[in-house]
């Protein structure tokens, strides 16, 4: 994304969004949040809790989700974006696109398993009846060192909790 496309509502959700990713890592999770915004006001936000939870479905973009469809009475959310820390997995941007939710923005991209183009590309698959907008690099260097320093604390032995994925 060139700087000049970039909006202070993405520079302010996103940082919403790396709070919740800090929220998540203070309980031993990795430190993944998303927001999800309509009119310019938080409708949900979420950051990771799988290992809060023992679930590995409890992805912040998926708590998110719920708790914005809760919100909305229903389970498509138009009018929404989706700000996330990480470019979504697989699981992830299939709920994105079962919420038929418009604008997915995230901060950095995933190299191991991102689906918004990094290794797979399912939010512009053009199988599906339903392809978002999206925009990457979003405070792209705030959101990559919160998980390349909860990793290096992990391998440190500074954390409890031992986990290989990143999201």
């Amino acid at each position: 994304m060139r700087d000049d496309e970039r909006t202070e509502l993405d520079d302010r959700m996103m940082a919403s969004a790396i709070e919740c990713a800090r929220e998540a890592e203070g309980h031993g999770d990795v430190p993944i949040g998303a927001v999800i915004v309509r009119d310019g006001k938080i409708l949900a936000a979420a950051g990771n809790e799988r290992e809060l939870r023992a679930d590995p479905t409890a992805h912040a973009e998926i708590l998110a989700i719920r708790a914005a469809a809760e919100a909305l009475g229903g389970w498509r959310l138009p009018g929404t974006t989706l700000y996330v820390t990480l470019e979504p997995c697989a699981m992830c941007a299939g709920g994105i696109v079962l919420a038929r939710i418009p604008t997915v923005v995230f901060g950095a991209p995933d190299p191991k398993a991102g689906a918004a183009g990094s290794v797979l590309d399912v939010l512009a698959e053009p199988a599906l009846n339903h392809r978002p907008a999206v925009r990457g690099g979003v405070l792209e260097a705030e959101c990559a060192a919160l998980l390349r320093d909860f990793f290096a604390a992990r391998r440190s032995g500074e954390g409890g909790i031992r986990t290989h994925e990143a999201g």
